[in-house]
């Protein structure tokens, strides 16, 4: 760990945060294995610049554990409804540890017939998606995964919240490079990212939400106070967002967003709903030619065609940065965690949520 003064930032390189995490999950209340689970995928995040759902998320991780609405101990129960199809149980634990139980079970279901469906409910993902697919894509399977979330959204031309942020995310493997990883939320804003703006202080982009009114706003306050985010792309976007809730709630069995109330547990944020997660090997649907050099070669031509950034390449070139100078934190975020591992109620780098989910 690089020291700092009280004003400077503190860098730790990715196994120091990993092992800060982990001791504040474990002080949290959460069992070691899904601790440990936890604070790698908090970790990837706030090591690849995605900070709206790193280290940020720590308080939200914390005050639903303490409020009895999530089980950090729970294990997941998996099971084989299909020659290809898992489903799994989260029992009311967090969604990463659920696929960690079925990660293997998983894989080789996709080796035996060339693709493989994993349904999880009951389960809660406070997270960001990708961290979740970029391993497939890395061993070359292609991944497609959605969650539910927390009615923050309201349909196109909707009066009320009914859709999370529900979020979709993809990954394929690309020869020669790292995998092609895309993580979006089907809302015009992540509510993680109208949390950061409304601390900080910047407005949302025109068209990102309204008021408690149903007045077009950018301020994320307003959003956060009984406002709502909107769907990106209008009727497309709201048609996706539909999409979603069908694949990861009322498919796997898991709560609609707009069914979450966690309203019997002060603090608590996590979402509990569903994922759906869809595994290929791509080398069983092509003809001819290996689909990772293909995708490689496609993408030089977008390249060619003046795209100066694919998707997850700036969180790419963020993880370079951070394994090279280390994952930088505001002190006070740092104290906090420090705090936090030690058992200590540290008040230091409270939540902002007023309208939580993914």
């Amino acid at each position: 760990m690089t020291g700092a003064s009280h004003s400077e930032a503190v860098r730790l390189m990715f196994a120091e945060l990993c092992a800060l995490l982990t001791a504040v999950f474990a002080a949290s209340g959460v069992g070691p294995a899904q601790a440990a689970i936890l604070a790698d995928n908090c970790a990837r995040c706030e090591r690849d610049g995605a900070l709206s759902h790193g280290v940020f998320r720590i308080p939200g991780y914390r005050a639903s554990l303490q409020s009895g609405w999530v089980d950090g101990g729970a294990a997941a129960i998996v099971e084989r409804v299909g020659p290809a199809f898992l489903r799994a149980d989260a029992r009311n634990g967090f969604a990463q540890p659920a696929l960690a139980a079925a990660r293997a079970e998983l894989v080789q279901m996709v080796q035996e017939c060339g693709a493989a469906i994993l349904a999880i409910r009951h389960s809660h993902h406070f997270s960001a998606l990708w961290p979740d697919l970029e391993p497939f894509a890395a061993e070359g399977l292609i991944a497609l995964s959605t969650v539910a979330g927390l009615a923050c959204v309201a349909p196109t031309a909707g009066a009320r919240p009914v859709f999370g942020t529900n979020p979709i995310a993809f990954a394929a493997p690309v020869a020669g490079d790292l995998p092609l990883v895309m993580d979006l939320s089907t809302s015009a804003c992540s509510n993680g990212d109208t949390r950061i703006a409304a601390r900080t202080g910047r407005p949302l982009p025109a068209g990102a939400g309204v008021d408690r009114d149903g007045h077009p706003t950018t301020d994320p306050n307003a959003v956060l106070d009984g406002g709502a985010l909107l769907p990106f792309g209008g009727y497309k976007g709201a048609a996706l967002s539909l999409m979603v809730e069908i694949l990861a709630a009322a498919l796997t069995g898991g709560q609609f967003s707009h069914e979450v109330d966690f309203s019997r547990h002060p603090g608590a944020e996590t979402p509990r709903t569903g994922q759906l997660l869809i595994l290929i090997d791509p080398n069983r649907g092509a003809a001819a030619g290996a689909p990772a050099e293909r995708i490689a070669g496609f993408l030089e031509i977008l390249r060619a065609a003046g795209v100066d950034r694919l998707p997850g390449g700036r969180r790419y070139a963020q993880r370079r940065r951070s394994e090279r100078d280390g994952i930088a934190l505001d002190p006070a975020q740092w104290r906090a965690l420090d705090e936090w591992a030690r058992g200590a109620p540290a008040q230091a780098a409270q939540s902002s949520s007023r309208s939580p989910t993914t």
